[in-house]
């Protein structure tokens, strides 16, 4: 199984703002004073349309698909939360938290992709879940190392445990459980996605160790990265509050492979661990202040990666 992939979905947005209905466990969000939501929408499209022109640049192949109006989804910009796409056609529909959130889910985003040339053969059903209040929000939840078939997972109110085994079981994974703390008001609070404090690379991981505070599972999750000889690349809260462990390593042109975060991201790192980050790859960022501060998520959680095979390529 590959790592990374050339292909990326991206939701364009129509009518970006904080969701009231996720501040209530993503404590990365804030409320922009003095900004009027058309002013907040539109700048988020200009960062979004800004990050996409970088990726195509590099020669990532992106889908971009308009969010619509009607269903008033703040948080659309995020689809990796509701969808990932495998390698044998499988597609995965997760079932999310916020009530508002599972009107992101939509079946022409996958005709698209189908008009595309990609091959979806096989849709898996998690969100009936909602239902019974249970939640697991796709590759925020479960950070996939598909080479080795492991699935991180740090367990929050958005990722329940017997779901993260559920999927394991149908994608024949291992799965490496724990918690991820921060600090708010001085309280630890669970951090409410996997992919806010790790990243997982072909050949590196970046992680916020201190955010595990249980030592045993902190010393198992760093067992499993060194068995898999990743070069573990160690962030700190810090960091982590300013998006660096929320990156994505994608494929470009040539096959060349890029770390993709935001600007506030790289400027937080050090040059240490920018020189271990260039090690494997090429680091690219762009500019993603208000999605970052209204929507409380950064560059991963905008690239929902396609790892479905194509039927034939299309000019």
């Amino acid at each position: 199984m590959k790592q990374t992939t050339n292909a990326i979905l991206m939701i364009r947005p129509v009518a970006f703002r904080m969701n009231e209905q996720t501040a209530v466990n993503n404590y990365y969000q804030k409320v922009l004073n003095g900004l009027l939501p058309d002013t907040v929408n539109a700048k988020a499209q200009q960062e979004f349309d800004a990050f996409v022109e970088k990726l195509r640049a590099v020669g990532v192949d992106v889908t971009v698909v308009d969010d619509i109006i009607e269903t008033d989804t703040p948080d659309s910009i995020f689809p990796n939360n509701w969808v990932s796409f495998h390698e044998h056609g499988d597609v995965v529909l997760y079932p999310m938290f916020a009530e508002n959130r599972r009107l992101e889910r939509r079946d022409d985003i996958l005709d698209i992709l189908e008009k595309k040339g990609f091959e979806i053969s096989n849709i898996i059903y998690y969100n009936a879940a909602e239902e019974e209040g249970i939640f697991l929000e796709g590759t925020g939840s479960l950070l996939l190392d598909r080479a080795n078939a492991k699935a991180y997972c740090a367990l929050s109110p958005r990722a329940d445990e017997e779901l993260v085994i559920k999927f394991c079981q149908n994608f024949d994974y291992t799965p490496v459980i724990f918690k991820a703390f921060q600090t708010v008001n001085g309280k630890r609070k669970l951090i409410y996605h996997t992919n806010v404090m790790m990243c997982l690379g072909e050949t590196f991981a970046v992680i916020c160790a201190d955010s595990i505070d249980d030592k045993k599972e902190r010393k198992m999750v760093l067992d499993h990265l060194k068995e898999d000889k990743k070069e573990i690349i160690l962030i700190t809260e810090d960091q982590v509050n300013n998006f660096a462990g929320n990156m994505l390593e994608v494929r470009g042109k040539d096959d060349k492979r890029y770390i993709v975060m935001s600007a506030s991201a790289h400027q937080i790192l050090t040059p240490k661990q920018i020189a271990q980050l260039e090690n494997h790859a090429e680091i690219l960022s762009s500019s993603l202040d208000t999605i970052e501060a209204c929507g409380g998520g950064s560059a991963r959680c905008m690239m929902a990666e396609v790892f479905l095979p194509r039927i034939h390529s299309i000019a």
